[in-house]
């Protein structure tokens, strides 16, 4: 960030007062730049242990399978931006809708949070940013061809949790990959 979006002049990095943060910092209005964690919401759509998954027709990742999800929008809920992007991506309604995981991604400032649901009926098709959406039983995904490591983890976790019928809410932390890791020459 260089300038206000307030007065337009010139921003400083700095910490302001009562904070521990350096944060952007308007040098003529004082108006401090808070930047937050980006939320994805999605879903675990099923239909009798088939999990929907959508082709990835934009990048990062084009042409890999992911789970309907995208960036929650201002002034809706994170069930609201989750059946949001579920059908804009796979025109897929849901019902039965629950939080199943949720995943902290610090080293992308992202947060995101899968429901499962079930299919509502047996119409879905590809939105603008998916090539294609299929059902896909365990045997059948496409493990290798996943876009994020968040997907495989939720799949791989709703499977688990078929055998013993019980589905919690669970947390995890995806941690900076170990060939990145800040300050790391490798």
């Amino acid at each position: 960030m260089k300038f206000c979006s307030q007065c337009g002049e010139a921003v400083s990095e700095r910490i302001p007062a009562g904070d521990n943060r350096v944060r952007f910092v308007c040098a003529h209005c004082e108006t401090i730049h808070y930047q937050n964690p980006r939320i994805v919401a999605g879903c675990l759509v099923t239909h009798e242990h088939q999990v929907l998954l959508c082709r990835r027709a934009i990048e990062p990742r084009h042409g890999f399978w992911t789970l309907p999800a995208g960036f929650m929008e201002n002034g809706e809920t994170t069930e609201q931006a989750a059946l949001r992007e579920t059908w804009e991506e796979a025109r897929a309604r849901v019902e039965a809708q629950q939080l199943y995981m949720l995943f902290n991604l610090p080293h992308i400032n992202q947060v995101y949070m899968f429901f499962r649901g079930q299919l509502a009926d047996m119409e879905f098709a590809a939105g603008e940013e998916s090539l294609e959406v299929r059902l896909f039983g365990e045997s059948d995904i496409p493990w290798d061809q996943l876009a994020f490591p968040t997907i495989s983890k939720t799949l791989r976790q709703y499977y688990a949790d078929i055998h013993t019928r019980e589905f919690p809410v669970r947390m995890l932390d995806i941690p900076w990959p170990p060939h990145r890791r800040p300050g790391s020459l490798s």
